[in-house]
């Protein structure tokens, strides 16, 4: 499906908008104070894959360690652009901290709670100013979580003087939408181009986001950050994020996203960015890492050695992509198939770049190896892991290197 024609956004290094790529982001959970832990996660995330990562920025010892934070990323030659993620006091902290307006690359400001009645608008400006100033875009980000409650209680009074009331839920959704366009209107009477704006409406069930979404694109063409707020944890939060944005992805719908994940305690937060990747990949619209394809097993495949075999090659692939990726061009697109039995092994080994075959219960004990759709060799023994792996560096370094 082709991308709905947003207006292009430059954030450092990244466009987003546009004709653009659709970027993948995250944000830390670190405490933006701690500058050197904040720094390690960010290079983390960014070496995952992570195009822009957004960080908290609630105190003035936060914002003063966002410089201190850049050079730490620059120094570990990560050049990925911060987004500071302002609540409440931002136009303090970017006002009384010039130098963290400077080193970010981008503004997040909610629009809900940026200051009430007069101070908001005051408080709005102040931070749109500095933006203006600083040649800095920013993304209103409304979330109906954290709703603007004058402008809801507005359109509620509104809605129950009309003579046909619509659903509680209409208005809901509705006041985030108006929340943000009425927001970034304001941002542009001020002087902020549209080439400076991006716009998010997050809600946290799927049916409410992609309504939203799609009523929000119909509506402007400003650039469009997607994403589930609060999705979950584990295979929920996966499931939910995928599903809504799936359904607006294919329509056109998006410039940026990210995946709110809830991570396990302790857990690994680079795990947000895979999921955005793979959704991207497996919708055929950016290629990140090569995929590989398994068999889920069943009653013909008693042994677990397709599934580890897979699993060794499917985090082979994506830990050597950071070497590969400046070396090797074009190997994010290349296909592998880990089978687990004759009945579907050969013809999805065939149609992969590379495919094998393990044996299943009572086969052979051979595995067939094809490249390019044609058999290639055939491996038996205790070494098939390692063999196999080496067939795929040998196929990476002979088709993916610039002469």
């Amino acid at each position: 499906m082709p991308r709905k024609h947003t207006q292009s956004v430059q954030v450092g290094n990244i466009t987003m908008g546009g004709a653009a790529p659709i970027v993948v982001q995250s944000m830390t959970n670190t405490d933006t104070e701690d500058a050197i832990r904040t720094a390690a996660q960010v290079a983390d995330l960014a070496r995952a894959g992570s195009e822009l990562v957004r960080i908290t920025v609630n105190t003035v010892a936060a914002a003063q360690a966002v410089p201190e934070i850049r050079e730490r990323l620059l120094k570990m030659d990560v050049d990925v652009p911060l987004v500071g993620d302002f609540h409440f006091n931002g136009h303090k902290l970017l006002s009384s901290v010039p130098e963290c307006a400077e080193a970010l690359a981008k503004y997040r400001i909610n629009p809900g709670n940026v200051g009430r009645g007069s101070k908001r608008d005051e408080q709005f400006s102040q931070m749109i100013e500095i933006a203006i100033k600083n040649n800095k875009p920013v993304r209103i980000g409304a979330n109906w979580g954290s709703l603007d409650q004058d402008l809801l209680a507005r359109m509620l009074d509104e809605n129950a003087a009309a003579e046909h009331p619509k659903p509680l839920d209409y208005i809901n959704r509705e006041a985030v939408i108006t929340s943000a366009l009425e927001s970034a209107a304001r941002a542009n009477e001020l002087g902020l181009g549209k080439d400076k704006i991006i716009i998010s409406c997050k809600m946290s069930r799927v049916q409410d986001l992609v309504q939203v979404y799609e009523t929000l694109a119909s509506r402007s063409d400003y650039c469009l950050h997607l994403g589930l707020t609060e999705a979950g944890m584990g295979s929920k939060g996966i499931v939910a994020s995928t599903a809504a944005l799936a359904v607006l992805l294919q329509q056109g719908i998006g410039d940026t996203i990210r995946i709110s994940l809830t991570p396990e305690p302790n857990g690994d937060r680079t795990r947000e960015v895979i999921v955005g990747q793979e959704i991207l990949q497996t919708m055929g619209m950016r290629s990140f890492t090569p995929m590989v394809t398994a068999c889920p097993g069943c009653g013909r495949t008693s042994s677990t050695y397709f599934q580890e075999l897979a699993d060794r090659i499917q985090t082979y692939l994506r830990d050597s992509m950071p070497d590969w990726k400046a070396k090797h061009p074009g190997v994010e697109d290349m296909s592998v198939a880990v089978m687990g039995c004759v009945v579907n092994g050969p013809g999805e080994s065939k149609h992969a770049n590379i495919g094998i075959s393990l044996p299943g219960t009572g086969e052979r004990p051979t595995a067939p190896v094809y490249i390019d759709g044609e058999k290639s060799v055939t491996l038996k023994g205790d070494h098939i892991a390692e063999e196999f792996q080496g067939i795929v560096q040998q196929y990476v370094e002979s088709h993916y290197t610039v002469s």
